[in-house]
């Protein structure tokens, strides 16, 4: 059973996504413990070898699945999201891929000690970091916007280019030992413009096709995922490697289409690509040998690794971004996170497959040269990014921020009360009067409608994991839940319970988790606070537990959330009652009367002295 091939399918996908949730769980690197999952079940256990079991499927499948994680990565590069930086990445991803590809030749020359033909085909490919190494760190490290969004677009702007620079140059060696005509060395430009064709072509016909209402609703995702595998296919078929610059190409498009339906198709390739990336970590790494893995301790190509890592890296960046605007801190963690990830691996299994075929010797230990590097960019960058960036003062917070949406009275006390905790908070609504008390209190404010595409790339939602809706309007309420849940999950989804009809006429299914007891709604709550109720915190002990709490107070008190030893801050939803620990705090809105009487029984312990 266990040696059948559809066992180790299922395998495959069971334990790229195991690693996925352990890494979540632990917060670890998630392409750490996906590498470390792949090679304990191949390697190490020799459990199984999917190269071996899935046979000439093996590379399709791999092509297939970085064809669908690179257009779902395009897909998201909207220009209006780099407005400000544009330049930086301009310069990032051609001036500076253009150094590394000459100084990573240079290393492989003479450090791995690469003949200078194959050094500079490989150089090229080591240009490219790509979607699969880059997002899930990006996710994990909570960059701020402007360093985030440099690493992203380089790493799936790059990826392409890296397979085709390496490409150019297996033309360009094949020329010089002529091996090839220099007809051939145009066929590969014309290949490379015919490849982009296609698949901005495509994308703007799609695109016009899904806007129009020519493809159905339940048929748009399965029609655009066909769409991206056809697109590189044929692209390919006209030119090896060449379909990845169509599927970007096709991606970036109808981005900037901004199409209607643009956001249901990124939760769908999103969803696709988390389970593809881990499934194509699991095949790759344990598909590997023992003896492929021992060459990779070999000193010069370690030396070479460290090379890449430590100088070819920080000198592309550090010159090509001169005089564009970007800090020293900017520069020094942009030049430290360059990942390589899946591209790097399978194609340069394809460029050792025809250099040596060719009868280039040291072209079959490009693969082991590539692992190496694969694996100490992905430990070494994938353990150091939250900590550079901490050091750096370049990560968003470290704290999950809360955003409340909707200004008012009540929400401008609860702001308070959270970033009392060291918590960030911000407070959004469409009107600049709504926001007068959270300002007066120093809490941070926007003013915008959160569901609006100006909000979205104007207004840097990073730090902020929390969502809080908590207008006066339910049903805009339950439309901004829902807008986020696929982003923050259901479980960091909150909104003030429900003030107009029966709570149970709407569906558990949609709106957030309803906060507090259903009789606080949002105008009852404002009004309380009009009317003199203030924030109390009150701290548990193996004495004073919840329940006293609860019994304590003859007058109204409304636990608003709590936060335990550690600074975690969870608020009471759903009118579920949890275990509350000793030494958490309890922050609730608590009735003037109860303040009035607390003070008056102070003032009577207090011994007045007399006069002899």
């Amino acid at each position: 059973m266990f040696e059948t091939t559809l066992f180790q399918l299922t395998a495959v996908i069971v334990l790229g996504i195991l690693s996925q949730w352990i890494a979540w769980r632990f917060r670890l690197p998630a392409i750490v413990v996906m590498s470390l999952a792949g090679l304990i079940v191949g390697p190490f256990l020799n459990l199984f070898n999917p190269q071996e079991s899935f046979g000439e499927v093996f590379s399709p499948i791999i092509s297939l699945a970085v064809a669908i994680i690179l257009f779902e990565g395009s897909l998201s590069l909207d220009f209006r999201e780099i407005k400000g930086f544009r330049h930086s990445i301009y310069r990032i991803s051609t001036l500076g891929a253009f150094i590394a590809w000459i100084l990573g030749s240079l290393a492989a020359h003479y450090l791995a000690g690469l003949s200078l033909d194959v050094a500079f085909v490989i150089g090229g490919l080591f240009i490219v970091t790509g979607p699969t190494v880059i997002l899930p760190l990006l996710r994990q490290a909570k960059l701020k916007e402007r360093p985030a969004t440099i690493l992203k677009w380089e790493g799936i702007v790059v990826d392409p280019f890296g397979a085709l620079v390496a490409l150019f140059a297996l033309q360009v060696v094949f020329w010089v030992n002529d091996f090839i005509t220099g007809t051939s060395l145009l066929l590969f430009f014309g290949a490379s413009i015919l490849a982009a064709i296609i698949g901005a072509g495509a994308g703007f016909l799609l695109g016009r096709l899904l806007e129009h209402g020519y493809i159905p609703e339940f048929l748009k995702s399965p029609v655009v995922l066909t769409s991206v595998l056809l697109v590189f296919v044929v692209s390919d078929m006209v030119m090896h490697e060449t379909g990845l610059l169509a599927v970007t190409a096709m991606g970036i498009v109808m981005a900037n289409m901004h199409l209607t339906s643009i956001r249901d198709l990124l939760h769908f390739k999103e969803n696709i690509s988390v389970l593809l990336i881990s499934s194509v970590f699991i095949m790759l790494t344990a598909s590997l040998t023992v003896d492929t893995l021992l060459d990779i301790l070999n000193w010069r190509m370690l030396l070479f690794v460290l090379a890449m890592m430590f100088v070819v890296r920080p000198i592309s960046i550090w010159l090509s971004t001169i005089g564009v605007g970007l800090t020293n801190q900017e520069r020094t963690l942009i030049g430290w996170i360059a990942p390589r990830g899946i591209v790097a691996l399978t194609v340069s299994g394809y460029f050792a497959d025809v250099l040596t075929n060719a009868g280039f010797s040291d072209g079959n230990i490009l693969t082991a040269l590539t692992l190496a590097l694969v694996f100490a960019t992905v430990l070494a960058h994938g353990f150091s990014i939250r900590w550079l960036s901490r050091k750096l003062g370049l990560q968003a917070t470290e704290e999950a921020g809360i955003m409340i949406v909707g200004g008012s009275a009540f929400t401008a006390v609860l702001a308070e009360a959270i970033q009392s905790f060291n918590k960030p908070v911000l407070v959004m609504d469409r009107s600049w009067g709504a926001l007068f008390e959270s300002r007066q209190l120093g809490i941070k404010t926007e003013v915008g409608d959160i569901l609006s595409e100006h909000t979205e790339y104007h207004v840097d939602l990073t730090p902020y994991e929390v969502l809080v809706a908590a207008t006066e309007d339910d049903a805009y309420n339950a439309l901004i839940c829902q807008r986020f849940v696929p982003e923050l999950g259901r479980e960091h989804i909150f909104q003030t319970p429900i003030h107009i009809g029966d709570p149970s006429d709407y569906s558990k299914s949609f709106g957030g988790r309803k906060m507090f007891d259903q009789e606080y709604d949002i105008h009852t709550l404002n009004r309380f606070v009009e009317e003199g109720y203030m924030i109390r915190k009150t701290q548990l002990t193996l004495t004073y537990t919840m329940d006293h709490f609860l019994q304590d107070d003859a007058h109204k008190t409304i636990p608003l959330f709590a936060v335990d030893e550690d600074n975690h801050l969870f608020f009471v939803a759903d009118g579920k009652k949890r275990a509350i620990e000793p030494g958490t705090t309890i922050v609730s809105l608590t009735s003037p009367t109860r303040k009035m009487e607390k003070a008056l029984e102070k003032m009577s312990n207090v011994e007045v002295p007399t006069k002899d």
